[in-house]
């Protein structure tokens, strides 16, 4: 272990939303003490983020050169391809207990535990393709308690889009939203393929419209961590300093 090297710990968090035991990634960095105040980033495919994402290490190398606020990661595993349906997608039997989860459970826990800005704007929200989207739909829930979202490739149908043209406090939240331009044939759960380009550029323009603050930026690229992975360290440093 280096000197500039945060620690994950797993712990388990029992959600009386979702009726389960849910797990927890914590990344607390390498300077983490009581006495300083943090950022929270929550992050849904938390393993995904902290395995393919490698977003521990870019995390502590940020943070070494001064590129980003203190911040703790929580990530947030999924069982399997079936349960993360059933809780990003929008049309997931569990996606609205999820939502409530991550503000009226997992927040609190995280206040009560760690040394938070316990603010809308000291919580972040991280995910790609249907991580990102319900990142994206819990913050328009629930924008006094989220005040950020990085949106990475988001899965983006009719009930995101009306979702967002619904919502009236754009001035709350704080946005990052990158799309890569061959994400035009992206296979999903179901065996489809689908454009998610056309999609997140009709996102895009509601957001201007309704005056979100929102970085957005069209990658040369395609649905995957080969392109997510290296756009945290612009994606982080953007949104956490």
């Amino acid at each position: 272990m280096g000197k500039n090297v945060g620690r994950i710990e797993e712990f388990t968090l029992y959600s009386n939303e979702l009726k389960e035991e849910m797990t927890l990634m914590v990344y607390t960095p390498a300077n983490y003490s009581p006495l300083y105040k943090y950022n929270i980033l929550i992050a849904q495919d938390g393993k995904d983020y902290f395995t393919l994402g490698r977003i521990g290490s870019t995390t502590d190398k940020l943070l070494a050169a001064n590129e980003m606020q203190n911040t703790i990661i929580v990530g947030i595993p999924y069982k399997d391809v079936k349960d993360r349906w059933e809780k990003y997608h929008p049309d997931g039997s569990k996606n609205s207990a999820y939502i409530r989860f991550l503000a009226h459970e997992l927040t609190p826990y995280i206040d009560e535990k760690y040394p938070s800005y316990q603010m809308g704007m000291g919580r972040a929200l991280i995910g790609d393709s249907l991580a990102a989207t319900v990142s994206l739909m819990t913050a328009l829930s629930y924008p006094h308690t989220f005040g950020k979202v990085i949106m990475q490739s988001p899965y983006v149908d009719e009930k995101v889009l009306n979702k967002v043209e619904d919502f009236n406090q754009p001035s709350f939240l704080s946005l990052y939203h990158v799309i890569g331009t061959k994400e035009t044939e992206v296979p999903t759960t179901n065996g489809e393929k689908k454009n998610f380009i056309e999609p997140n550029r009709a996102l895009h323009t509601i957001m201007k419209e309704k005056g979100f603050s929102v970085y957005y930026e069209e990658f040369e690229g395609t649905h995957t961590w080969t392109y997510w992975q290296p756009d945290l360290k612009q994606a982080l440093p953007k949104m956490l300093s």
